[in-house]
């Protein structure tokens, strides 16, 4: 596995209502956040993978930092600061149009004693001359007048944030296979580490992980190494109790991040949730090769789950996982987890395949026999070559005369078509459409 960077963290902080959200829509809404458009996931995100200037790192919205004192106010506050603790730069956000209050004071006051890199942003600027300056009074710097809502200032905003970022970290790899066990809380995450780490009886090491919630845990089967990295439940945001599982979340991507390969682990004996879906959207954010697990399959007799029924109404809500192959599994009986270790060798090997180009082509004017291109406007989708251009999830580039004529049914057709010719069995598989002049 080869090493990877540890993206660095970028916290939004302030005072209710002073647009954090709006701040941190506007960057995904830009697309400077590298985000995915899966149904059901994208919503009531506090996260995101930004990139600016060739630079990457995790954005982080936070709830408003305030001074009352009723529990929900509390822990909301709580968790922004945890966020400005961990975070290696801080974006705090301040209302020009309401000018300088003493909530604003105090919020500065707690932040400098983080110790972090600070940026005033006086937002809501728009139309107002110098409505920036009174900020320097917070004794923070300068202060950038910005419009979260119309755009004003944002690049100027992330050209500061990327200069002051810290210099890339290199993770080294973890040994042999590294696989991230995510999920919601007890849905068996641990249960099954423990019962293949027990069954095996060959376990090499057990270190912390590179997260507070995160272990990594060795063993060995049959000459391969496997890292089963094992991460706290992720919580739904309304149902956090305390403030360190707040970043449950981002701490479950950094561990996906390291991984080849992700178990998403689901319990047989509750129905597919919202969270589910959101855990899913990681995965497939993070373009890893993914097993879905069905763990307490042993519990089907007991409340009549049927399998094939099951599996279909999993299928239909996970359809963007669809790569991902099903393992209906019990880590108190023991059922199924014979096949979990091959399952992970098998899907790792698929995601550094690499497949001839000459072979490529071939399967690609195939398709297009059997289902030629759509046309837009009276203009005629046209593709020419085809190669595969990255591993680790695959990637085949396809020069086109026009990618804006690529439908994603067709997109669809075509992945399908390269899946059915060459497998990629657990990973997901990446078609770029670029363009080429044709010839005259």
């Amino acid at each position: 596995m080869e090493r990877r960077e540890s993206l660095p963290l970028v916290a939004i902080v302030g005072r209710p209502n002073v647009g954090k959200s709006t701040f941190f829509n506007r960057l995904v809404n830009e697309r400077v956040a590298i985000v995915e458009s899966v149904p059901g996931v994208t919503r009531d995100r506090i996260y995101a993978p930004a990139s600016w200037s060739g630079r990457e790192f995790l954005l982080v919205d936070t709830g408003g930092i305030t001074d009352a004192r009723d529990p929900l106010a509390r822990q909301i506050t709580a968790q922004a600061l945890l966020a400005a603790r961990e975070a290696d730069v801080l974006l705090f956000l301040v209302d020009a149009r309401a000018g300088l209050t003493p909530m604003d004071e105090e919020v500065a006051m707690l932040l400098r004693r983080v110790g972090k890199p600070i940026f005033v942003l006086a937002n809501k600027a728009e139309g107002l001359r110098g409505a920036a300056a009174e900020f320097s009074a917070l004794g923070l710097g300068e202060a950038v007048a910005i419009s979260a809502e119309h755009g004003l200032g944002i690049g100027e905003v992330l050209d500061r944030v990327v200069a002051s970022l810290p210099p890339v970290q290199v993770v080294p790899p973890a040994p042999g296979i590294a696989v991230a066990v995510v999920g919601r809380p007890n849905v068996g995450k641990s249960s099954l580490v423990n019962a293949l780490l027990g069954s095996e009886r060959m376990i090499t090491s057990e270190e912390p992980g590179t997260t507070r919630d995160a272990v990594d845990n060795h063993l060995i089967r049959n000459g391969q190494v496997f890292t089963l990295i094992d991460t706290a439940g992720i919580r739904r945001a309304a149902r956090i109790e305390e403030p360190v599982e707040y970043y449950s979340v981002l701490r479950a991507i950094r561990a996906v991040e390291r991984s080849e390969v992700v178990l998403l682990v689901l319990a047989a004996d509750e129905p597919l949730s919202f969270q589910d879906r959101r855990i899913a959207g990681i995965i497939l954010q993070a373009r890893r090769a993914c097993l879905i697990l069905v763990n307490k399959w042993d519990l089907r007799r007991e409340r009549g789950l049927d399998r094939a029924g099951w599996e279909e109404r999993l299928r239909k809500e996970l359809d963007f996982l669809a790569f991902a192959p099903l393992l209906f599994v019990s880590a108190r009986t023991g059922l199924g987890l014979d096949g979990i270790l091959p399952a992970i060798k098998e899907v790792a090997a698929e995601f550094g395949r690499c497949v001839p180009t000459s072979r490529i082509n071939e399967i690609l004017n195939e398709a297009v026999l059997l289902h030629e291109p759509p046309s837009y406007k009276g203009r005629k989708l046209r593709l020419y070559y085809a190669t595969q251009v990255g591993t680790r999830p695959p990637v085949i580039a396809i020069q086109v005369n026009d990618p804006t004529l690529v439908h994603f049914s067709y997109h669809r057709y075509l992945e399908n078509r390269f899946r059915e010719a060459f497998g990629f069995k657990g990973v997901p598989l990446l078609l770029r459409f670029r363009a080429r002049r044709e010839k005259e």
